[in-house]
């Protein structure tokens, strides 16, 4: 084979290669089945249905509609059962999108203004839960805090409603079009 047909070759093979999401998403990790959130170092299993939508579908962070979504938070550690928990959805005014962190928010002149839904401190044993019906699509940060007597820790993470993603497509077609473009080159005329 040529150097040519090898590199198309290694090129068509990476890209059907499983590709990790390296975008900047704040608190939130994709796991295997789950979605890890670190408020400080306390961990929860982070969730979001769109029972409207997507039934019993699970969700991280972006959603594919604006539509009734339920975040629920299972805790990763018990101190967070006796812990105050507010939970705040704000339009994301910091221009960062998928990399909006803390700073960038507390950056915010008036956080009352952008708030789209607030959640104030309650105690939740067990798994905190929240509703909140999205109308449009966007960009929106998602703030939780927990706080026990003079200790907060927080999680910033910034999440799009309304995208679903370009998913593999991009790879493929790149694949196709290299392997086409190979073929084209191999069999013109004078070709050895």
């Amino acid at each position: 084979m040529t150097r040519l047909a090898l590199l198309l070759l290694w090129c068509t093979i990476i890209s059907f290669a499983p590709v990790q999401d390296v975008s900047a998403h704040g608190s939130i990790i994709a796991g295997e089945d789950i979605c890890e959130l670190d408020i400080g170092f306390l961990k929860a299993h982070f969730k979001i249905y769109l029972p409207e939508t997507h039934q019993r579908e699970e969700f991280c962070e972006d959603l594919p509609v604006p539509s009734s979504s339920l975040f629920v938070m299972e805790y990763g550690h018990n101190q967070l059962e006796t812990m105050l928990i507010d939970f705040r959805i704000i339009r994301d005014v910091t221009g960062y999108k998928s990399f909006a962190r803390g700073e960038h928010v507390a950056a915010i002149n008036d956080i009352e203004s952008v708030t789209v839904f607030y959640q104030s401190p309650v105690v939740e044993p067990d798994v905190f839960t929240v509703l909140h019906e999205f109308d449009e699509s966007g960009w929106y940060v998602g703030i939780v805090t927990a706080t026990h007597k003079d200790e907060v820790y927080t999680a910033v993470f910034p999440f799009e409603v309304g995208f679903t993603g370009l998913g593999y497509w991009p790879f493929f077609a790149l694949g196709i079009a290299l392997l086409l473009l190979y073929l084209w080159y191999d069999r013109r005329p004078g070709a050895i």
